[in-house]
């Protein structure tokens, strides 16, 4: 699990934001003419469809997408524009601001190397992580990574964050379906608007035509999160992964800062909770 945790943290660039594109998004991104993965086309769909399921808004924070509310009350008029929800905009108690999609699993840990293949570091990876929750890489594989079900709408800030494994998504018992307790590993002093920790119901789209975020995938990276935090892992990664921006990866001689994490991962820490 360690080795998981390293490469997941060393692959989390946030996602990158083409404009999102709305026509035939939803086809596009759950089955239809396919693009490579993490192409700007099929992000761009991918980030539409994602607005459009989340009702354009931070699934954390609820701020409504600014962009999306200047182009409604450009249209509508300010004090008629109205939410997804058909609620006017210019009530809104939360501030809208911008959005971003952000991969659960970064799409980054599927990507091929130059000879069109997966690193021995990604695919041992991989295996931990089927090991963790057996079949659940068939969720990531190949263009699978960009679905929606591996991914959320949220701030920036909460996008940073996210990627970072300082704020998780745990499921409710006995709540309805895909309620979670969000909670930050954050000092309660630096994240006080929403306070955490705070429960959220995600949207699901009409007639379910996008899929949920996949609370499979959201529980891998709860347990990175908690991996990385209550084993203080996580300050040695950073201190690979700084070390490794300074002087690069050697991939022959067997002394990498990989291979030597891998070696304490298999051999000196648990891989799998």
């Amino acid at each position: 699990m360690l080795l998981l945790a390293y490469l997941v943290k060393a692959s989390t660039r946030k996602t990158p934001q083409p404009s999102p594109v709305f026509h035939s998004a939803i086809e596009r991104v759950q089955g239809g003419p396919q693009t490579f993965a993490g192409t700007p086309d099929r992000l761009s769909a991918l980030r539409g469809a994602c607005l459009v399921r989340d009702h354009h808004r931070c699934v954390i924070s609820h701020s409504f997408d600014i962009l999306e509310s200047q182009a409604r009350m450009d249209k509508a008029g300010e004090t008629s524009a109205l939410d997804d929800d058909g609620d006017l905009l210019y009530q809104d108690p939360n501030r809208p601001e911008p959005l971003e999609v952000a991969h659960i699993i970064p799409h980054s840990l599927i990507k091929l190397d130059a000879n069109s293949e997966l690193s021995p570091a990604k695919k041992a990876a991989l295996a931990i992580l089927n090991m963790f929750d057996t079949g659940v890489v068939y969720l990531i594989e190949g263009s699978n990574i960009d679905r929606p079900r591996n991914a959320l709408t949220l701030t920036r800030p909460f996008h940073t964050l996210f990627g970072e494994f300082k704020v998780f998504f745990e499921p409710v018992p006995d709540s309805p379906p895909h309620t979670y307790r969000i909670d930050t590993f954050l000092s309660r002093y630096l994240l006080r608007d929403p306070a955490f920790p705070l429960t959220r119901t995600l949207h699901l789209s009409e007639n379910r035509t996008i899929d949920p975020p996949s609370s499979r995938l959201l529980a891998v990276h709860c347990a990175i999160a908690h991996i990385l935090h209550l084993s203080a892992a996580g300050e040695y990664i950073d201190k690979l992964l700084r070390e490794m921006e300074g002087h690069g990866v050697c991939a022959t001689d067997g002394s990498t800062e990989l291979d030597r994490l891998l070696r304490f991962g298999l051999h000196g820490w648990p891989i799998s909770s």
